[in-house]
């Protein structure tokens, strides 16, 4: 199989064919299919456009890393390795370990909410890791940050600093649709070793 042709959540989940999770995957397999399909447009597009495969990876490689999910971290780290080089992969890495945080936090529109609001958490990389990523993969990181530590906060003026990093309206949109479908894929993914450990 090619790396198009494998379905990610199957392989992260240890689904082998012919075992009950596969089958209870093939009763759904509209939502197998469309979620692979997901994973090559988002992951592997035939035609990047302005968000390079490199770039994609390491977003993913990134998120994943702030979610603490393992195996889908690895799958990332080495997909990353394999697109944009070790070096990249390793200051990813040392991204995720600088930025980690816990969430969901911030603050919700005034009102009976109000009394749930907890300080966002800081993205702050150090110099030689925002130096090794660039202005265009750090402004895209802060981004992911936000969205998985306090997407309460949501707000018009998040997106200036990623046009003036050089991301494009339709950059933004699969930055984040991007972040979106890791947290799906994640969450999927937990549920399916969840299955398979009980008896």
């Amino acid at each position: 199989m090619t790396e198009n042709d494998t379905d990610v959540i199957d392989a992260l989940a240890g689904v082998t064919p012919g075992s009950a999770l596969d089958a209870a995957r093939a009763r759904r397999q509209v939502a197998r299919s469309h979620a692979q399909a997901s994973y090559r447009a988002l992951l592997l597009p035939e035609d990047p456009a302005t968000v390079s495969i490199a770039e994609r990876f390491a977003v993913a490689a990134y998120v994943a890393g702030l979610h603490r999910a393992a195996a889908t971290s690895d799958h990332y780290a080495a997909g990353l390795a394999a697109h944009g080089g070790a070096a990249l992969a390793a200051t990813v890495a040392q991204a995720v370990t600088e930025t980690m945080s816990d969430g969901p936090s911030g603050h919700y529109p005034p009102g009976p909410l109000s009394v749930e609001d907890t300080p966002a958490p800081v993205f702050a990389l150090s110099a030689p890791v925002a130096a090794a990523l660039g202005p265009k993969l750090e402004a895209a990181f802060a981004h992911a940050h936000y969205l998985v530590f306090h997407p309460r906060d949501a707000s018009a003026d998040r997106f200036p600093p990623l046009m003036a990093a050089g991301w494009t309206e339709d950059g933004i949109v699969t930055l984040s649709q991007l972040v979106s479908f890791l947290a799906f894929q994640i969450r999927v993914v937990a549920g399916f070793a969840v299955l398979a450990a009980t008896p």
